[in-house]
């Protein structure tokens, strides 16, 4: 019977030891649903049979990784709708004369002659033949 505990012990142990980050591709890196699913299995199956984990407390690990991939879900969905929204925004400004500060400080006008998409999705315009340059630089806009 003596085993049975060394290893349980062993196990814990293991578990709780810190590991070293260096050895790690991304040390910054956050959980996935995935990760969550294997850890929340392997705390399950080495567990102490004759302690096991509270059912209460196995239910609110699992509802708050689902009210958290819910939210990483919703993040996802909010962004996508804000960069459509920029996109659409831009696009309402061709053919238009806008005000910008440039790169220098510096008041310009001119007409918007384009809206060109980063591979991030931002929106960039093309005012007076300079492209380039972001929507959120415009101080003005006037028909």
């Amino acid at each position: 019977m003596t085993s049975i505990p060394s290893t349980t012990a062993t196990a814990q142990t293991s578990a709780t030891t810190p590991t070293d980050t260096s050895k790690l591709s991304n040390p910054k890196a956050t959980m996935d649903q995935d990760g969550f699913l294997k850890l929340f299995v392997a705390q399950l199956t080495h567990q102490d049979p004759t302690s096991p984990m509270d059912t209460n407390e196995s239910i609110a690990q699992m509802a708050s990784f689902s009210m958290v991939e819910g939210m990483n879900n919703m993040r996802a969905t909010n962004t996508s709708i804000a960069s459509s929204l920029n996109t659409s925004s831009a696009v309402g400004l061709i053919g238009r004369t806008v005000s910008y500060v440039d790169s220098k400080g510096d008041l310009q006008t001119g007409k918007v002659e384009r809206v060109a998409t980063t591979k991030d999705g931002q929106a960039t315009l093309t005012i007076a033949g300079k492209p380039g340059i972001d929507p959120s630089l415009i101080a003005e806009v006037s028909a």
